[in-house]
């Protein structure tokens, strides 16, 4: 159970949720996937294989180099792909294939947080793209999320203009903290995944939600709170707090600057070297 309201003569205060399998039960990119055919972006044998990723994300969660292989992949399947069609797909097929799949727990918190004075702040490695209109439907404040490069002819390069993956995160919660006057040491995180382990020890609150292996042995050795979320619900079979039109989601991600970047190259590099050993 959360804290009751916040003293706004205190200093302000935030929620960060990661995404998948934390917010919502499965990958947010992933689901998207049979649209994406629908409307001529992929092909028949793409389709298979982001549902083989995607078993494989739900059945144990995806470690570094899973995701690295996913990140590759799904940044050259995107290359040539026109953003606002991809917008446009995603608005009309958002309630019909993200409703559903929303943890009633993690709905539940979000209300939580809000009722207590907090921002609700989604911080997810899924593209911007997804992630915008997923968190203007669970009315979060702010948005923090991979972002692509788009060429002068309104479509993806195939190059990643800011991977929000590991330290990013983290760096990225800092940044926001400086600018929006967040008191971290007050300020709570939720995530599933190891590789967020840089997010979750940046708040004086952490939470493991439905953890993997590997954060749930950090959590256990840290003292951090576990949470099992399984019960996904439609936002509008939950009443009242999600009967009202949710607030817009403010992206957060362009402010991020360089150091986020190269903080998580280096990274990336430190646990590829470690895996070698």
């Amino acid at each position: 159970m959360l804290k009751g309201v916040e003293n706004h003569s205190l200093p302000r205060t935030a929620a960060f949720f990661d995404l998948d399998k934390t917010v919502i039960a499965k990958s947010s990119t992933l689901t998207f996937s049979k649209s994406f055919y629908q409307g001529g972006l992929i092909n028949r044998r793409a389709v298979l294989r982001t549902a083989y990723a995607q078993f494989v994300f739900l059945a144990g969660g995806a470690d570094h180099d899973q995701m690295e292989r996913m990140r590759a992949y799904l940044s050259a399947l995107c290359r040539g792909w026109n953003v606002q069609q991809v917008k446009e797909i995603v608005a009309e097929t958002l309630h019909d294939l993200i409703d559903p799949i929303i943890y009633d727990e993690a709905a539940s918190l979000i209300e939580e947080h809000h009722t207590a004075g907090r921002d609700v702040v989604i911080v997810s490695t899924s593209g911007a793209e997804v992630v915008e209109p997923i968190g203007e439907l669970l009315g979060a404040d702010r948005v923090v999320a991979t972002r692509m490069v788009v060429g002068e002819d309104g479509c993806f390069t195939g190059e990643v203009e800011y991977y929000a993956y590991g330290p990013t995160k983290a760096e990225a919660i800092r940044e926001l903290a400086a600018s929006e006057g967040y008191d971290l040491s007050r300020c709570y995180a939720y995530s599933d995944s190891a590789t967020d382990v840089p997010m979750l020890e940046s708040v004086g609150h952490p939470h493991a939600v439905n953890p993997d292996r590997t954060l749930r042995r950090e959590a256990l050795a840290r003292g951090w709170q576990i949470l099992d979320f399984h019960r996904p619900v439609r936002l509008k079979q939950r009443i009242p707090a999600f009967s009202v039109p949710p607030r817009p989601a403010l992206v957060a991600v362009a402010a991020i600057g360089a150091a986020a970047a190269t903080a998580g190259l280096v990274w990336y590099a430190n646990r590829r070297r470690a895996t070698v050993v």
